[in-house]
């Protein structure tokens, strides 16, 4: 039937073009962000999941810095104790020369000049050891604590006191000296001790290291992991998405020109009364 108060055939064409071009404003959306979930209108549980994903992502930022800046710290720590390692070695060699009971007395004070001189360097290493303010090694050193996981989790690693007449340096002191030979020679078994308790207290600062550079890679792994999953849930594929833009247009055009034929329909309604 021809009528001029309702067009079906302009209806249809005009719901099927609003349809497309819907689906071309969604296409288009998702090329210009590369986000087939851009917002909780395009699908609201899987926004929902990329977003918590995100929080926790962004969490793990503050733990790697936190491991980073604690990793710092003990590298500092370990490298000036290395230091200090060598230094006593120094003195137990330098006390072990002075320990010569045939030396004469000049060479006998040179000898303890130069130990006096590489015990005030170990006196420097130690103090001023500093990394962001934070002195692991010096008396009354302080403990490094690391963030290990977004929850609130922590690492620990123990200072170290390798102060001259420390922990590990006891029998040791800025005043120490080797004026005799006999003296000497007891300086060799305390310096001897010393590197021992010494070599202990890196070990153990290098097993701290350690656990903080494994945590660390772990955090930076699963960073990635939780991202990557993030991306799965919410990216758009691109090369799909470049294919349906150009279906979309085309079929967006055949839509107009299909909706222009039929609002011509009703003009035939004019030849019947000439």
């Amino acid at each position: 039937m021809l009528t001029v108060n309702t067009n079906a055939g302009a209806l249809i064409a005009l719901q099927n073009l609003t349809a497309t071009s819907q689906q071309l404003q969604q296409t288009q959306n998702e090329v210009s962000t590369g986000l087939a979930v851009g917002s909780p209108q395009d699908n609201g549980a899987i926004w929902a999941i990329a977003q918590n994903e995100r929080g926790n992502s962004d969490s793990l930022d503050a733990v790697i810095q936190s491991l980073q800046r604690a990793q710092s710290t003990v590298q500092v720590a370990t490298s000036a104790g290395t230091s200090v390692s060598n230094l006593l070695n120094q003195l137990k060699t330098i006390a072990l020369s002075a320990s010569d009971t045939s030396l004469d007395s000049t060479s006998l004070k040179a000898y303890g000049t130069q130990f006096s001189s590489v015990l005030e360097q170990i006196n420097q290493v130690v103090n001023n050891s500093d990394f962001n303010g934070v002195n692991m090694i010096k008396s009354g050193g302080t403990t490094v604590y690391a963030l290990a996981t977004a929850t609130g989790g922590q690492l620990t690693v123990a200072a170290a006191d390798l102060a001259l007449g420390g922990t590990y340096m006891a029998g040791l002191t800025l005043t120490s000296s080797i004026s005799t030979a006999s003296v000497a020679a007891t300086m060799v078994t305390t310096v001897q001790t010393a590197i021992t308790a010494v070599n202990s207290a890196l070990g153990q600062l290098g097993t701290g290291a350690t656990a903080l550079q494994n945590q660390l890679t772990f955090v930076q792994n699963l960073q990635d992991t939780l991202d990557t999953g993030v991306g799965n849930l919410v990216n758009a594929n691109l090369g799909k998405e470049s294919a349906q833009l150009t279906a979309l247009q085309t079929k967006q055009q055949l839509g107009i020109q299909s909706l222009s034929i039929a609002n011509q329909s009703s003009s035939v309604l004019l030849s019947l009364f000439r």
